[in-house]
């Protein structure tokens, strides 16, 4: 079989090639519905191109190494992965059920699933096509709009498999239900693309883990993940999502959740590696008295670029959100944080709330940050802002002073600055995993 490669000079033909070779290995298995969507995702994909510095909401985030990368299609071969093997890439989750994609493919024999209520679905989006098609043809796509964004387009039209999660009305999964998604890297750089449909009906509770490896070893991985959240009427979803890819990896992700009426869904987006990782969340409420949470930490250094970007369409009166982004950077470091919250004329009485604060623990790293409100309403409660600084003598001189060493000073008031974030992890094993990570030994 041949494959097609990112060589070309065009990299927006290059990608376009990538769906030429999608097209080869999967177009005739693929659900006319979901073909026709694909079809569609990467005409609009040709019609956008690539973002450029032109682009507002694109123009401090540095697309240049990912461009010039000649990525392949990951192989549909068996991983070489064990189970030892991510033990070793990511924190042990033995309060939650285990779902494992490897190169954006379900892999049950490294999954560890649990026993879940009577009519909660786990299983692979590929499988999902046949076995759950009215499902999927409903949801799929509805909410992570590719119109105006074109990775979202791209991975739109290259995914052939990822996860699909249904929890119908009215059931609590007491279990957490971790989804591990691993890029394997090889010879040359392979592109992986996951997807997940997660729809979660009125009534029921869940709580949802995203983790997001790669090993050190190899060329270069890109991961470019799409997931859609339905969350239906009183229905609570907590939700992390850990990304702790290879610091050559680069990591594109978009996570697009919609509320009905008197729905919760909160998360926190805990970025570790990567050498660009951007996210794009997106909250939508389609219900009135629904209320989210977005909340975010970043850890980065040496010449890491990681960009947070998110929207919240308030497009419904009494809806609640608030946002809270934490950003720790070292050495050359550069972050981005754009915060949108949007208050359509309909959305009265919004109570609307976001903040980002960074820590610079270097003099050369940098924070972009750009709080930004659009409010069309007349009875709201918005508030915004940002905050930069660094470690204070004060505070490092008290823990000098009672004992510490400098590094271990540093490292507690760090943990200090992130442990807002930390606490409110859902899924306790990961919830420790950060904890040891942070705190001083010794």
């Amino acid at each position: 079989m041949t494959t097609m490669t990112t060589t070309a000079r065009d990299p927006k033909e290059a990608l376009l090639g990538l769906w030429a070779e999608w097209e080869k290995r999967h177009g005739e298995a693929a659900r006319p519905s979901v073909r026709r969507l694909k079809k569609a995702a990467i005409a609009r994909f040709a019609e956008l191109g690539l973002p450029g510095p032109r682009n507002e909401d694109w123009r401090f985030t540095q697309l240049g190494p990912l461009l010039k990368t000649p990525f392949q299609l990951a192989p549909a071969v068996a991983p070489r992965l064990t189970k030892a093997d991510l033990v070793r890439l990511v924190p042990a989750t033995p309060d939650a059920a285990l779902f494992v994609c490897v190169n954006g493919r379900w892999e049950p024999g490294l999954s560890v699933p649990k026993a879940l209520p009577t009519g909660v679905t786990v299983t692979s989006l590929a499988d999902a096509q046949s076995r759950h098609g009215d499902l999927i043809d409903q949801h799929l796509g509805r909410y992570a709009r590719f119109e105006q964004h074109p990775f979202v387009a791209l991975g739109t039209a290259l995914f052939s498999d990822g996860l699909f999660i249904h929890v119908p009305a009215g059931i609590e999964v007491p279990t957490p239900l971790h989804l591990l998604f691993v890029t394997e890297p090889g010879s040359a750089p392979v592109l992986a693309v996951p997807r997940v449909l997660i729809l979660v009906e009125a009534g029921s509770r869940v709580t949802l883990g995203q983790t997001y490896a790669s090993p050190e070893e190899g060329a270069a991985t890109w991961t470019l993940g799409v997931t859609e959240i339905a969350v239906g009427a009183e229905a609570q979803v907590e939700h992390v999502k850990l990304q702790r890819e290879a610091l050559s990896a680069f990591h594109l992700d978009a996570l697009q959740v919609h509320l009905q009426g008197g729905s919760r869904f909160r998360t926190q987006t805990i970025n570790e590696g990567g050498s660009l990782v951007r996210n794009d969340l997106g909250a939508h409420f389609e219900g009135e008295k629904a209320e989210c949470t977005l909340n975010g930490l970043t850890f980065a250094a040496g010449q890491q670029h990681v960009v947070n970007h998110t929207t919240i369409d308030h497009a419904e009166p009494h809806c609640a959100s608030h946002e809270m982004y934490k950003h720790v950077l070292g050495d050359q470091a550069r972050a981005v944080f754009n915060g949108r919250i949007y208050v359509r004329q309909r959305g009265q009485r919004t109570d609307a709330k976001q903040q980002n604060q960074t820590l610079l623990l270097s003099d050369d790293a940098t924070i972009m940050t750009k709080p930004q409100l659009e409010i069309f309403a007349d009875d709201v409660k918005c508030t915004h802002g940002a905050t930069v600084g660094q470690l204070e003598e004060a505070a490092l001189f008290y823990c000098l002073a009672r004992g510490l060493g400098p590094d271990q000073a540093r490292q507690l008031l760090t943990y200090a600055f992130a442990n807002e974030i930390i606490q409110q992890v859902p899924i306790a094993s990961l919830r420790a995993a950060l904890e040891a990570r942070l705190l001083p030994s010794g």
